[in-house]
């Protein structure tokens, strides 16, 4: 982490700085697609609200088989309602650091990150060689 605070410090301002209208730009298609994703988490929990109603209604009858198939079903809505809120909550990060001058900056090595990834992955925090330094582990 010593070697990232270094290579950060030793950027220069004129290299990390965007104009106001660019960091503008970013800071409303990050917005937008925060709006997104939380209208979407939000009626995944309402689904899955209603679904567990229609579970617990017509439960009368059910074997292990169709318990077990029930619980199943409830366990992949839970996870994928999980998922959007860590997409969510790596889309609120993003903001965070475009406010602070750091969006677009690797948070381990400070390297930029390209802008080709930043265009297909908006809220990527580490550049790709860390990413994949990141998932080998």
């Amino acid at each position: 982490m010593a070697k990232a605070t270094e290579v950060r410090s030793g950027s220069s301002a004129a290299e990390r700085s965007r104009s106001a209208a660019e960091t503008e730009e970013i800071r409303q298609a990050l917005v937008a697609r925060l709006t997104e994703l939380q209208a979407e988490y939000d009626q995944s929990l309402s689904e899955i609200t209603e679904l567990q109603r229609e579970r617990l209604a017509d439960s009368a009858g059910d074997d292990q088989a169709d318990t077990g198939t029930k619980t199943f079903e409830r366990e992949q809505e839970i996870t994928l309602a999980n998922n959007l809120l860590e997409r969510i909550t790596q889309v609120e990060r993003a903001i965070d650091r475009l406010g602070s001058g750091n969006y677009g900056w690797c948070e381990r090595c400070g390297n930029q990150i390209p802008v080709e990834r930043l265009a297909a992955f908006p809220s990527a925090t580490l550049c790709v060689s860390c990413k994949q330094l990141e998932e080998r582990r």
